[in-house]
């Protein structure tokens, strides 16, 4: 900060006072103190919660991988998180692939089958319609809001049996369809895209568009789904992993065993232990469990930059 002082008048040649002139003086400036946004403070209580955290998290995982290492005596016979003495894992990857006429293999395509046409069908239609519901006004428009809020808020677990008896007088029952259908429906993803869409879609831009002669199909794939990426992945992640974890919805509408996702056949495995004249194969339930969870995580992995942006979006206003 500077202050100005008039300096004074000096005649010229002809000895009229010429204008004042302004002398500008320093003025000290204020010694600059040192702010916790510079060096964040650190707490040992989060530190240590999340210390307990990521062991509650990382725990499960190594147990998993260890015990998918161990034969099925030694299961028993070894510590759980740590390795025995004979080396197993790729025997047992082997006996799972081929175990049962290769039912494990059958069981992975009903899956993919599942998350192809479910959770992809769910991502297009909540892509759809929350870009409708963001960026077009009509009437009832808050009767419809109200209605996604109150689906979110309801469990699955409660539609589960509505949702048998309707399919049951469909005919639906101990199909694929039975399974797919229901999955097409995601509220959270509905509302997570129409908060996305409201923010990353410019409504200037799309008017814009429509001024230079764009119709709407054009603008929405030309202008808007661009934008949409980050959270078409998010809400894609959501759905995938939705749909391949799903257990409880196959469990009442799927009897066949050559319709089972996977969540349904390693589940079958582990009870066969508790049958009569059964055989326990609880490695091999170990061994599916970790290929199981290996697509997931490579999904993650890939589409992790896209997934953090989307869920990132809107919390910085410029």
């Amino acid at each position: 900060m500077t202050t100005t002082t008039p300096a004074p008048a000096r005649p010229d040649k002809s000895g009229r006072p010429t204008r004042t002139a302004r002398l500008r003086t320093p003025s000290p400036r204020p010694r600059r103190r040192a702010h916790s946004v510079d060096r964040p403070r650190r707490s040992k209580a989060l530190t240590a919660l999340s210390g307990l955290v990521v062991l509650y998290t990382l725990v499960p995982l190594a147990w998993l991988v260890v015990s998918a290492t161990k034969t099925q005596a030694d299961l028993l016979g070894s510590p759980g998180l740590w390795f025995s003495g004979h080396f197993a894992l790729w025997d047992n990857i082997s006996q799972t692939l081929s175990y049962d006429h290769h039912v494990f293999l059958r069981w992975l395509l009903n899956t993919l089958l599942y998350v192809v046409l479910g959770a992809g069908g769910a991502t297009l239609l909540a892509v759809l319609a929350g870009y409708g519901l963001a960026k077009f006004d009509f009437r009832g428009k808050k009767a419809v809001f109200a209605v996604v809020i109150g689906a979110v808020a309801v469990p699955a677990t409660a539609l589960a049996v509505p949702t048998f008896l309707m399919f049951s007088k469909m005919g639906l029952t101990n199909t694929p369809w039975a399974v797919i259908i229901p999955s097409l429906v995601s509220p959270f993803g509905l509302y997570l895209m129409w908060v996305f869409a409201a923010e990353a879609v410019p409504t200037e831009l799309l008017e814009a568009a429509r001024v230079d002669g764009s119709g709407e199909v054009r603008t929405f794939f030309r202008i808007a789904l661009p934008l949409l990426a980050p959270g078409i992945v998010t809400v894609l992640l959501f759905t995938v992993v939705a749909t391949w974890n799903n257990y409880f919805l196959p469990l009442i509408m799927i009897k066949d065993p050559n319709w089972y996702p996977l969540t349904l056949g390693l589940n079958a495995w582990n009870d066969q232990a508790a049958t009569a004249g059964g055989q326990p194969v609880f490695n091999l339930v170990i061994t599916g469990s970790l290929l199981t969870i290996v697509p997931l995580v490579a999904a993650f992995l890939l589409l992790q930059r896209f997934w953090q942006s989307g869920l990132a979006a809107g919390s910085v206003k410029e």
